[in-house]
């Protein structure tokens, strides 16, 4: 026998199929939305954090290139101190050369030997004197021409003059001072 059933228990099942696929869809759409909205806030966070460390570099950038040109200043004065530094030891070793030149020079003339005036400019030096004869004058010129700073000596001049009733060979010689003296 055959059974047939009037009830419309396929309609109900369809219903309840389509709004639990409505509750589904609706469910899913809420999920994906939050999920969403999730994101856009970490986003958003991650960015004002990465703007607040993009400020807080430029801000040391800014402090650190201050800092530099400070620096670059700094080594400027320093390269021009150690320049002053350096004449200043420059002129503090050859501060006591020409006294010592002077010194052994004096050391150098006999009795018979009057110096009257020695002018020194660049690398020449000029002696101005007055001697007891010829002999005493060539034999004073020749010792200057051994004397260790001394390059060379020529006789500028070399003439008799007469002092208080005394013939004195009055004489000017030049020389050529070697380097660093």
């Amino acid at each position: 026998m055959i059974k047939i059933n009037l009830l419309p228990y396929r309609e109900k099942e369809k219903k309840e199929n389509l709004s639990q696929q409505v509750f589904i869809a609706v469910g899913s759409f809420i999920v994906v939305i939050l999920s969403l909205v999730c994101i856009q806030i970490w986003m958003n966070s991650s960015i004002s954090d990465l703007e607040s460390k993009v400020k807080t570099a430029e801000d040391t950038l800014s402090n650190l290139d201050k800092k530099i040109g400070d620096l670059g200043k700094f080594k400027s004065i320093k390269r021009e101190l150690e320049q002053k530094l350096g004449v200043i030891e420059t002129l503090e070793e050859n501060r006591l050369a020409p006294v010592k030149t002077l010194d052994n020079l004096a050391m150098l003339v006999p009795k018979d030997i009057w110096l009257v005036k020695i002018t020194h400019k660049n690398d020449r030096m000029n002696i101005e004197g007055i001697g007891r004869d010829n002999i005493i004058v060539a034999d004073f010129m020749k010792e200057i021409e051994r004397f260790e700073p001394i390059k060379s000596v020529d006789l500028i001049s070399s003439k008799k003059t007469e002092i208080a009733g005394v013939t004195l060979q009055q004489f000017n010689f030049s020389c050529i001072l070697k380097k660093g003296f």
